[in-house]
């Protein structure tokens, strides 16, 4: 495993870049946010997600690139929840009015510590103080980075608190398998039956409602051009009621003559195709991104769970371990 400084932040304190490589696939994961900086696979030309060479682009268009979010991942309506019967005031930074990605400190914000690290392996850990974005209860949690055979990229999440406290992790790359300017030739299956609806402002407004017919059914390969030019794609796919001991596959992406299988424990999957990117600061194959550059397949508990009882639930007790496991699968096929 190689180590180096990747830059500084505007307090002055350093961001390292870490890199592992094994089974023909190397990956490279900065402190900050815990991110997959950069990811590739031998023999092939081109990075597999979405990344910049330098820091100063994740402090402004790049925010969540590669990066491990949370304490409570994706939104909770107007910063509001109860839990064991008080009302918690979050942090609103989503147009100050929701939480998003668990504040504007939350930790794909956070400069992480590196707690480990083999030659194909390495892990980060953080700690978020009491009261920290309004939850409760110190929370310590750590992101291990693993290439196994296949090869894959294994991401396992671990936390624990003192209090009752809400938590929800979600790892957010980017994927591009094909290099190209866009995501419009990848073809996207996801075995979801059900969506979460949502509102103006992405917030759900109930109760899961069937993809056939609408354009997040992806049980069959889709072709994502044929989606990118209807209605946002910013939603969560429900794949389960709760979490999973195990891994199990949750969505396929293929391209260019490689695919990518994603396994993961958890029970929602938002997808986002990058809708938001403007060209900025040059990306790692030396170009600025621009709209739909790439698709974020985020696995996770499903958005504002803290306010809906029905959904799976996001609370973790004292003392107990959460623990999510994400994998994501590579191999070539037949290009076409």
């Amino acid at each position: 495993m190689s180590e180096q400084r990747f830059g500084t932040l505007p307090d002055g304190r350093p961001v390292l870049r870490m890199t592992i490589s094994a089974h023909g696939l190397t990956a490279a994961v900065i402190t900050l946010g815990a991110s997959l900086q950069d990811l590739r696979l031998d023999g092939i030309d081109h990075p597999l997600v979405l990344g910049f060479p330098r820091l100063e682009p994740y402090l402004a268009e790049g925010r969540y690139f590669g990066a491990v979010v949370g304490r409570c991942a994706n939104r909770i309506a107007h910063g509001r929840a109860r839990l064991d019967g008080r009302e918690l005031q979050l942090d609103r930074n989503q147009h100050g009015r929701h939480m998003l990605h668990g504040g504007k400190d939350g930790s794909g914000q956070r400069n992480w510590m590196l707690a480990d690290r083999t030659p194909d392996s390495l892990a980060l850990a953080d700690h978020l103080p009491a009261g920290h974005m309004g939850f409760p209860g110190a929370m310590l949690v750590r992101a291990t980075y693993t290439i196994l055979p296949g090869p894959a990229l294994m991401l396992t999440i671990l936390a624990t608190a003192d209090e009752t406290t809400f938590c929800n992790f979600a790892q957010h790359s980017y994927f591009n398998l094909d290099g190209s300017a866009t995501v419009a030739e990848h073809r996207l299956t996801v075995p979801a039956e059900t969506y979460l609806p949502v509102d103006a402002e992405l917030i759900p407004r109930g109760a899961p409602a069937p993809v056939a017919g609408t354009h997040l059914d992806f049980r069959a390969p889709v072709r994502l051009e044929t989606r990118l030019s209807g209605p946002a794609i910013d939603h969560n796919l429900c794949l389960d009621r709760q979490r999973r001991a195990l891994p199990r596959k949750v969505a396929v992406l293929q391209a260019g003559g490689l695919s990518m299988a994603l396994r993961s424990t958890e029970p929602g999957l938002q997808v986002y195709p990058a809708n938001h990117l403007a060209p900025g600061g040059a990306g790692l194959a030396g170009r600025p991104y621009g709209r739909h550059a790439g698709i974020a397949l985020e696995s996770q508990l499903w958005p504002d769970a803290p306010n809906h009882p029905d959904y799976p639930s996001a609370e973790l007790q004292p003392g107990q371990l959460y623990r999510q496991t994400t994998v994501m699968g590579f191999h070539r096929t037949a290009k076409g």
